[in-house]
């Protein structure tokens, strides 16, 4: 395990550990496992280790680093992160795996809720529950948090219900709803400009201000989305 891992500066106050360069489960389980690594045992002057595909980006507070009198006077700042990462990433490992939670999100598929449903039914030339099928058969997994605060990157989808993004994105989108965009799937958690086509809608709230962690979902979290009829979505709002 991490065995390609590459160091790159990113500017004065953060630097990227690199895993790999495609997306893949194997890269994102040693992304999430690292994460949880650095995040447990953080350097001095460390701000936040933020995850994405392929890569980690890490913070940092400059000043600290500097005036630190654990980072030796001829060393660099970022050969000392560097060295610090490498420490890390020698140790037993086992001790930080976690069990990843299982995430149910009922959505109520196609109509007002999906306006796009239609659109991507036509486009595979399948039938509407057909699409539906394929989409709540899938487990997800939460690659990365990005674009909105709330907005989880699920890889997983089936392949064969993959969709374009729109040609001109909607202005704006309701919150909570279920969108389909290349061969990634998503949840709109607040009201937002968006191009990914849309299948359906949760009442599940996505992002959560008044509490921490502020979002629903984390990466690393399974997902399953479960179709509910219109009688269960009014007993959630």
């Amino acid at each position: 395990m991490f065995k390609h891992i590459t160091f790159k500066p990113l500017n004065d106050c953060a630097l990227l550990v690199v895993f790999g360069d495609s997306i893949s489960i194997t890269t994102h389980k040693e992304i999430q496992q690292f994460h949880k690594i650095i995040e447990q045992q953080p350097f001095h002057g460390m701000i936040e280790a933020v995850p994405s595909y392929t890569s980690i980006c890490i913070y940092y507070d400059i000043v600290k680093l500097v005036n630190s009198p654990l980072r030796k006077h001829s060393q660099s700042i970022y050969d000392y992160i560097v060295t610090y990462l490498q420490s890390l990433l020698q140790k037993n490992v086992q001790n930080f795996l976690q069990a990843n939670r299982m995430i149910e999100i009922p959505v109520i598929y196609g109509g007002q809720f999906g306006p796009d449903l239609a659109f991507v039914a036509n486009y595979h030339q399948l039938s509407e529950a057909e699409i539906i099928k394929r989409h709540t058969a899938e487990e997800y997994t939460v690659y990365m948090l990005g674009f909105a605060p709330g907005f989880a990157f699920l890889g997983g989808l089936d392949e064969t219900i993959a969709t374009p993004r729109k040609e001109v994105p909607r202005l704006t989108i309701p919150a909570g709803s279920v969108g389909i965009g290349g061969q990634q799937t998503g949840v709109y958690p607040f009201e937002t400009p968006g191009g990914w086509q849309i299948i359906g809608r949760t009442p599940q709230r996505l992002f959560l201000p008044e509490q921490y962690p502020p979002t629903f979902l984390q990466a690393g979290d399974r997902v399953r989305f479960r179709a509910i009829s219109e009688q269960e979505w009014r007993s959630f709002v």
